[in-house]
């Protein structure tokens, strides 16, 4: 690997670290101000909303400049998403202005892997992005919920800054000041990230023309043989990733009476699978055998529901574990043709544009659909066992999709598995 795809990793690291931090953070803070579940659970959705709002300009912008510095002005815009926290607003506005953060950030870190790798290399840098992306997963709720624990949030709130009157006087808003520091460190390793030489592709100065453009990438991927199923693959996960960290949090309160700070080391162990999952597939599966990998799909969605039937720690943790390794073995082939596929039909800025609106649409709507089954009255056994066959009836779909494609197009298909083995992609 190239020495600057180390350098993303680390930026991506940081960044990703301190997302999950707030999230453990921000839903610590909402729940001490006592609001109400449904609340809470609208976290997910809210982070996800400027994702899909923003689709058809984000592409375009992270492929206008150098994406080192989009992904700089991303992490700044994070920060000023945790000062409105800190001194006021609305936890779900504000974590809504971090997802623009995010959502002007996804487009960046992923494209300028097909910028500045061989496409040999691309399944590989997945996994390791992926597995990296997951271990700050694990490592960022962890803080998150250590930094609002009874050994961390005392010395934090004993620090006193001279002459300054900060006004931190809680847990979590202590909590908050740190992670924007983590920000901040990401922040400053993005400048470091190389330019690649790649073309620029100039904003237009009509930014609506976009509208149609994005429009028109995104029925590409989905007219495509292969990048529907992949899209349709990597979508549903991420819908399902998206809400299980809120969804173990809101399991571990009901079934084992955890707190936050307790219930964030299980999501943790999800993370954990998942990075294991995700980076044996990167060693296991060639390009062209991803849609193999399709069936774990309906597996993860039983498994959630046979989430509500444990009650003991220690039966719960390598459940956890397994849950998330089905999980990282099946996106990451699929999610390497999607970007193969995006990168050869419209370029990597807009086609990560176009995944991260579908995948973050699902993250909107299976979140709205959990926040509402709490809102009015299902209990957090219900709304999961919902959630779960959810997951599984639309992965079967997908599969019945992929099949028919193999009986009525079969030589597009072939083709364009042909050319993912002629690639050497794996």
């Amino acid at each position: 690997m190239k020495r600057g795809f180390y350098t993303i990793m680390a930026a991506q690291f940081f960044s990703s670290l301190a997302d999950n931090a707030l999230f453990i953070a921000a839903v610590a803070l909402m729940r001490a101000s006592g609001s109400p579940d449904w609340q809470m659970a609208a976290l997910v959705p809210m982070f996800a909303l400027f994702y899909v709002i923003l689709a058809p300009f984000v592409g375009a912008f992270a492929d206008s400049q150098p994406k080192g510095r989009v992904m700089f002005y991303s992490n700044a815009i994070k920060v000023v998403g945790c000062l409105m926290m800190l001194f006021g607003s609305h936890p779900l506005l504000a974590y809504a202005l971090v997802g623009l953060g995010a959502a002007a950030y996804s487009p960046a870190k992923y494209g300028i892997l097909t910028e500045l790798l061989h496409p040999s290399q691309l399944v590989r840098a997945n996994g390791w992005i992926e597995g990296l992306t997951i271990a700050s997963i694990i490592l960022g709720v962890l803080l998150g919920g250590q930094l609002i624990g009874p050994h961390l949030a005392p010395l934090l709130l004993s620090v006193n800054l001279p002459f300054i009157d900060t006004g931190i006087m809680t847990p979590e808003k202590a909590a908050i000041c740190v992670i924007m520091v983590i920000y901040a460190l990401a922040s400053i390793i993005n400048t470091w990230i190389p330019e690649t030489g790649v073309i620029m592709r100039p904003l237009p100065r009509n930014l609506l023309t976009l509208v149609p453009d994005f429009r028109i990438c995104n029925r590409r991927l989905w007219e495509d043989k292969l990048g529907q199923i992949s899209l349709a693959t990597t979508t549903l996960f991420w819908g399902v990733s998206g809400n299980l960290r809120y969804i173990v949090l809101a399991w571990a309160a009901a079934a084992l009476g955890y707190s936050v700070t307790q219930a964030s080391s299980l999501v943790g162990v999800v993370a954990l699978g998942t990075a294991a999952g995700a980076i044996w597939a990167s060693i296991r599966v060639r390009l062209d055998q991803a849609p193999s990998v399709m069936p774990l799909g309906i597996v993860m969605g039983l498994l959630v529901i046979m989430l509500i039937f444990v009650r003991d720690v220690w039966v719960a943790a390598p459940f956890l574990i397994v849950l998330g390794a089905i999980g990282g073995y099946m996106v990451v082939p699929m999610n390497a043709l999607l970007q193969h596929r995006g990168h050869n039909l419209m370029g990597a800025g807009r086609s990560i544009a176009v995944q991260n609106f579908n995948e973050q649409a699902c993250i909107l709507g299976m979140g709205l659909f959990y926040t509402l089954s709490t809102k009015w009255g299902l209990t957090a056994f219900g709304a999961i066992t919902g959630f779960g066959l959810l997951v599984a009836f639309t992965m079967w779909l997908i599969m019945r999709w992929y099949a028919h494609n193999l009986r009525r197009y079969p030589r597009e298909v072939e083709s364009l598995l042909e050319l993912a083995r002629s690639d050497k992609l794996h």
